[in-house]
């Protein structure tokens, strides 16, 4: 029997993987994805509570935190549109709000697809309504870069 050569199989891989994630960031200043296998969500909003818990203490050993904190939001969606509203929430004008606006967005995004399998999380789309001035449509994608 001789052996094969390299065979070709096409690019890696990429996109988001399945099932439920929660968004945290990194010591290193980016957007990290944990697994919360076997955790069930009814309704988008349940995924918050999640969030707003932050990491967990093995996570928070890994340089994991939470910038979402004290923030409440009420979450809407039609499809793979998504509306998170809070009035306390601001205008993404520095790298730490892009963070805690991609730990939203990412979760959020997620969580709409483990709701609904049939729309990938790549083509959920969220809003963000704070301060009385929507910002986005948004994509995950957006805020996993760099």
């Amino acid at each position: 029997m001789q052996p094969t050569g390299v065979i070709g199989a096409g690019d890696p891989a990429t996109g988001l993987t399945k099932g439920l994630r929660i968004y945290f960031v990194s010591s290193a200043g980016r957007l990290e994805g944990v697994s919360r296998p076997g955790v069930k969500i009814d309704e988008l909003g349940d995924v918050l509570k999640f969030l707003l818990a932050g990491p967990t203490e093995a996570e928070q050993n890994r340089g994991l935190t939470s910038l979402i904190s004290g923030i409440s939001f009420d979450v809407t969606a039609d499809g793979a549109r998504v509306t998170a509203s809070s009035p306390q929430a601001t205008a993404a004008d520095s790298r730490r709000d892009d963070l805690l606006n991609g730990q939203l967005v990412c979760t959020l995004a997620r969580a709409q697809s483990v709701l609904h399998p049939e729309i990938p999380p790549d083509d959920v789309q969220v809003t963000l309504n704070g301060a009385g001035r929507p910002t986005g449509p948004y994509r995950c994608s957006q805020f996993l870069k760099g």
